[in-house]
């Protein structure tokens, strides 16, 4: 393991993605991915008592089926990364609470399932695991109750909004070799461009996905064109526009594999406004639908940008505004993969 610059690692000893699995509520299902999800929850809330504990059991299915598909147990898994948005992360340290597996809790809002990916390569390229699993999840009616209004209330939402995706996705990370592997990642820094209303959220995440991205670039030295597929998560429509006009002046060409999971997990007529967002919005595609392009040969090389708005409650109220993250990992399919 190596850096370039300040904030891009090289994970040169070998970090492979040995699988992935995505569990999705009902309107994700509906989507134009629903048949890409492991498995489609009739509805939002199941036998559980709280809209939290139905997010803790769908949580827990994610992780099992992933390790499941790496034919691996819990006690064979060195580290457990993974987060959600409701405070003190409550969803994932319940989730994880029965595994007994060493447990690193994580919140960098939609952008967590990116810094697991990114800490969980540093782990194994560093030569401290030999296998991780990581997980994100959120819920549309925990985090809207949270965030903004409770979703009794109905509340109109403006177009600039996005829907909180109901999902969780997990991926195992391991040194055994397998087609997807990770090859480099960038930490991003926090941005703020003083947005301040939660209803924008893109603009308020496409400065940093910016910035992130041109670091990445620069720091790996590499073009925009060399990569088949870049896939912010989740900056919705509206700030897919701003993340364009924002590359567009630093001279990088957006073109179409220029992506993003907000705007693929949901059709138009599904009446989300501007898209998907929340940790479960990234972690669900990605750990489904983009894996399995990759198998596929559909993609070569991917740069994946997490994002995340990083407000709360408290600090709206206050009048603050909304700063921002995104972190980048790049993931190629290897055509042969050599033991050693």
């Amino acid at each position: 393991m190596s850096c370039l610059g300040r904030n891009t690692y090289l994970f040169d000893q070998g970090v492979y993605i040995l699988s992935g699995a995505a569990v999705v509520g009902p309107k994700e299902g509906e989507g134009p991915l629903g048949s890409c999800f492991d498995k489609v929850w009739p509805k939002i809330q199941t036998a559980e008592k709280s809209w939290e504990d139905t997010e803790v059991k769908m949580q827990k299915e994610a992780v099992d089926l992933a390790l499941a598909k790496a034919a691996l147990g819990n006690h064979m898994i060195d580290v457990l990364l993974g987060g959600d948005l409701i405070n003190q992360l409550t969803i994932t340290n319940f989730a994880a609470k029965e595994r007994e597996i060493p447990f690193l809790g994580l919140y960098n809002a939609c952008a967590t399932m990116a810094e697991g990916l990114l800490l969980g390569a540093s782990l194994i390229g560093g030569g401290f695991a030999a296998d991780a699993a990581v997980v994100a999840s959120s819920h549309n009616a925990t985090s809207e109750r949270q965030y903004r209004f409770p979703t009794e209330l109905g509340t109109q939402r403006p177009q600039t909004s996005q829907w909180t995706v109901t999902g969780a996705g997990a991926m195992v990370l391991s040194k055994q070799p397998s087609p997807l592997r990770i090859i480099s990642g960038t930490v991003g820094k926090i941005v703020d461009y003083g947005v301040k209303d939660p209803n924008e959220m893109g603009a308020a995440m496409a400065p940093a996905a910016a910035d992130t991205i041109l670091q990445h670039l620069q720091n790996s030295e590499r073009k925009a064109a060399d990569y088949d597929l870049i896939c912010t998560g989740d900056l919705g429509s509206h700030g897919h526009c701003l993340l364009a006009e924002l590359l567009k002046k630093e001279h990088v060409l957006f073109e179409a594999q220029f992506q993003d999971s907000g705007m693929w997990i949901y059709e138009k007529k599904q009446d989300s406004h501007a898209g998907g967002s929340g940790c479960g919005c990234s972690a669900t595609v990605w750990s489904s639908y983009l894996l399995d392009a990759l198998r596929r040969g559909k993609y070569r090389r991917v740069l994946l940008v997490g994002t995340g708005a990083l407000l709360s409650p408290v600090s709206v109220g206050q009048g603050h505004a909304i700063p921002a993250i995104a972190h980048a990992v790049e993931i190629v399919k290897e055509e042969k993969t050599v033991c050693g």
